[in-house]
């Protein structure tokens, strides 16, 4: 721990980096916080917890306001497959990020059944062999297409709209979201149509989803919201040949439709 503290130090004060985005634990509980030379003797509380924490999703807040400063950033598996899409849909300068990579451990890997539980470049920890564990879709997988149905349309009954997978996710970054146009998704309803509301989202983490598992976590209502969004990702792999978070420089398939992206193009009215 004292060399990444060390390293991180160094890349501050030589300003290599203007900040480094990292986490510290406050009343028990691991915070994220923006380290400069300002507040680097905070360093000191720098912490790598057993738990994940959306850091793509705080970076592109940060990016946004300071769009021409370098930043670092402690990055995990999830997190660094997180950087190459986002740098894929200009979201991000790769020249102006600094991943601080940090491999999860085998407990980690093994509890997000993940199959890459580190990073690039690795400055902390030791790279563990990935988890290769489908059982979720394998369950689902094993019933007919009416059970399937009947399933998910439960599982969705239990939506309370809350946003949370939205909001957690890195990969949710339009700047105007379609799960709030009320063309699609009618405001004020809670469940949300069933099964509208979730087959959009589906349908936006083609292409993008990195496999965190975040949206689970975050899920209130329990929805095994993984298992879909697994499914999509491995259909793009399967179909299409295409393994999101992989490679910076292959271009995501569905671009070549011709759409310029996923947002909801601006109507008559706000133009």
């Amino acid at each position: 721990m004292e060399n990444l503290k060390k390293t991180i130090k160094d890349m501050l004060e030589s300003k290599e980096i203007a900040g480094f985005l990292g986490l510290v634990e406050e009343g028990g509980h691991p915070i994220p916080l923006l380290f400069t030379l300002e507040n680097i003797d905070r360093l000191d509380n720098l912490v790598v917890p057993d738990i994940r924490y959306p850091m793509t999703d705080i970076l592109l807040t940060i990016v946004r306001k300071y769009p021409e400063e370098k930043i670092g950033v402690m990055v995990r598996g999830c997190d660094d497959r997180a950087l190459i899409e986002l740098a894929k849909n200009q979201r991000i300068h790769s020249d102006l990020i600094f991943p601080i990579g940090i491999a999860c451990t085998k407990e980690m890997a093994e509890s997000c059944r993940c199959s890459q539980p580190y990073p690039r470049e690795i400055h902390y920890g030791e790279k563990v062999e990935g988890v290769e564990d489908r059982s979720d879709l394998e369950r689902v997988e094993k019933m007919d297409l009416s059970q399937r149905l009947d399933y998910w349309m439960g599982q969705f009954s239990k939506c309370i709209k809350c946003y949370g997978c939205r909001n957690v996710c890195s990969m949710c970054f339009c700047e105007q979201c379609t799960l709030e146009e009320e063309t699609l998704v009618r405001g004020g309803q809670s469940p949300p149509e069933i099964p509208i509301f979730h087959l959009i989202r589906a349908f936006h983490m083609a292409g993008r989803c990195i496999d965190c598992g975040l949206c689970e976590e975050a899920c209130p209502a329990h929805i095994p919201l993984r298992s879909l969004y697994r499914k999509v990702r491995e259909d793009m792999a399967d179909y299409l040949g295409y393994v999101t978070g992989k490679d910076e420089h292959e271009k995501d398939p569905l671009e070549f439709l011709g759409s310029e992206g996923y947002e909801i193009p601006l109507r008559i009215d706000e133009t």
